[in-house]
């Protein structure tokens, strides 16, 4: 194992321990070390099956940003990027390294942040679960073994699931934190299993060093078609980013987050990380054989405990169960994680309300401003009495996981789809035929059909439409697929509520993007749907 030792050991970064220290193990070994320590248990067909505890998702809530000269005026604060004190760190931090000193095992993976080397970032990453390892292994790009010797790492991540945190002395909300100094390079998560934790903490990372180099983060999916021409899928979680771009005519680049440079659009990943919930063969076939697979990950997926047989479709524990796999198990995957920058960029919403077309081609103004609303909705929950669908609007299509203002990131993207005259469309892959609880899912194959189109350039030769509440163009015929379909309107059978639904949904993306009004130009301001619907 000593080969697989850098020589740079955490004695070196001033974090002392007692425990037994397992060096950038690979696979088999860490799915081992889980079973053992009884961590996970294998499925039928060889998956590691974890449950997450009570954290079946992120906890946005308890994330914090350590305010310093660094992040004082880069940082976008608010509810989102919630400050920490430097007093509140410093006790935060003694108390972490307190926490390591008395583990028996800890498991330290050294990992890259991001596949274009150029812009790449050393992420060492010690975790006190074995499964925990084997996932930010899986998720982050893994050097080979002969660069692990002389390995240094520049950002640290240490995960302490039985680490609690005191709001008082740390200044957070409860006994879960999750802490991102900057200045320090490096990022605390305790009190918390879920995964996920630490895979958008590298994201965050990225997210705020690559605007600084003229490098576009993005939270979105990217492949390459057989005209070695690269497309990107922005969208947030449910919106189909990984099930739409693990699509078998096309090579695979990532599924949720990139970069673009001058020279490529690269994963920052060497992963993915789907969504299993009513996972299929048929629906999704090239991700459904992953979970058939030994090295990948399942989260919190029911299973017989009898047969081991996984039922993909109980929400028993959580809507979120997840999978995780090596990029490399997707069978068309590049194999550098890389493509040359993007011809063509898809917005996906799921819009429950039923108001939006399946398809839209939209300017460079429009592609702004749906850029920052970042819009999608939400079906309405399992409480007695909720039956609307819930608007959801996340800045850059991954608030969450933005450091720094929208309006860095828009202009970045604005002057990147100039620089290459990149085609953009709006994809709709949520409800037709009336809102959610009355029409019903948009066809999957209507989608990629219609995205096929505008993958291979041939949409931009069809006939469009204006449409009268946001003003993008729609197609009016696409060969292969139902015209009906093409205007949401005429699917409903009350064009009335249709009506009275579409003013609704155009006065909530007014309402959310009077925030970012004052900070784009005119031709973005002119670009929001009231401006059209009360032409």
């Amino acid at each position: 194992m000593s080969e697989r030792v850098s020589r740079h050991g955490l004695d070196a970064q001033g974090i002392e321990t007692s425990a037994k220290l397992h060096w950038n193990l690979t696979t088999a070994p860490l799915v081992e070390q889980a079973i053992a320590r009884g961590e996970g248990e294998l499925t039928k067909d060889g998956a590691l099956l974890v449950d997450t505890g009570k954290f079946t998702g992120r906890s946005v809530k308890d994330k914090y940003v350590v305010r310093d000269v660094t992040t004082e005026d880069t940082i976008n604060w608010g509810a989102i990027n919630q400050e920490m004190s430097g007093e509140h760190w410093a006790n935060l931090k003694a108390d972490f390294l307190d926490a390591v000193k008395d583990k028996e095992e800890l498991f330290v993976a050294d990992l890259y942040g991001g596949s274009q080397p150029e812009y790449r970032v050393n992420v060492r990453v010690i975790t006190q679960l074995a499964w925990h390892n084997l996932f930010v292994r899986t998720l982050l790009v893994r050097p080979d073994a002969s660069e692990l010797p002389g390995y240094v790492p520049e950002y640290t991540i240490i995960n302490l699931p039985s680490f609690k945190a005191d709001p008082e002395r740390h200044g957070c909300r409860s006994d879960t934190v999750i802490a991102v100094n900057f200045t320090e390079k490096l990022i605390l998560i305790g009190n918390t299993e879920y995964s996920g934790e630490m895979k958008k903490g590298v994201f965050g990372l990225l997210n705020f060093l690559l605007p600084a180099q003229g490098v576009m983060p993005m939270h979105c999916s990217a492949n390459i078609g057989a005209d070695g021409k690269s497309a990107i899928f922005f969208g947030l979680s449910g919106t189909g980013k990984t099930t739409l771009s693990a699509d078998a005519s096309r090579t695979l680049i990532g599924d949720d987050e990139h970069g673009w440079s001058d020279t490529a659009v690269f994963n920052f990943e060497g992963g993915c990380y789907a969504k299993m919930i009513n996972l299929s063969a048929e629906g999704e076939p090239e991700i459904y054989a992953t979970t058939k697979m030994f090295g990948t990950i399942l989260e919190n997926v029911a299973m017989d405990e009898t047969t081991r047989e996984l039922d993909f479709n109980d929400a028993g524990k959580t809507e979120n169960t997840r999978g995780a796999y090596p990029i490399e198990f997707i069978p068309n995957a590049s194999k550098d994680n890389l493509g040359p920058p993007p011809s063509t960029i898809i917005f996906l919403t799921a819009d429950a309300f039923g108001v939006l077309p399946p398809i839209s081609r939209l300017t460079p103004d429009q592609a702004m401003y749906h850029f920052l609303s970042g819009y999608t909705a939400k079906v309405a929950g399992t409480e007695i009495g909720v039956t609307e669908p819930t608007a959801t609007f996340s800045t850059c299509f991954g608030a969450a996981f933005m450091p720094r203002p929208p309006s860095v990131y828009g202009n970045l993207l604005k002057e990147r789809i100039a620089k290459g005259n990149a085609d953009c469309w709006l994809v709709n892959t949520g409800w037709t035929g009336g809102k959610y609880g009355t029409g019903s899912r948009m066809p999957i194959k209507a989608t990629r059909a219609l995205l096929n189109a505008a993958l291979d350039g041939s949409l931009k030769n069809v006939e469009f439409r204006k449409d009268p509440n946001f003003g993008f163009d729609v197609p009016v015929a696409v060969p292969g697929v139902d015209t009906a379909i093409l205007d949401p309107r005429n699917t409903w059978t009350d064009k009335d509520e249709y009506d009275r639904t579409a003013a609704k949904l155009v006065d909530l993306f007014v309402e959310n993007f009077a925030q970012f009004a004052e900070h784009v130009d005119e031709g973005v301001r002119q670009a929001a749907p009231k401006v059209i619907a009360t032409a």
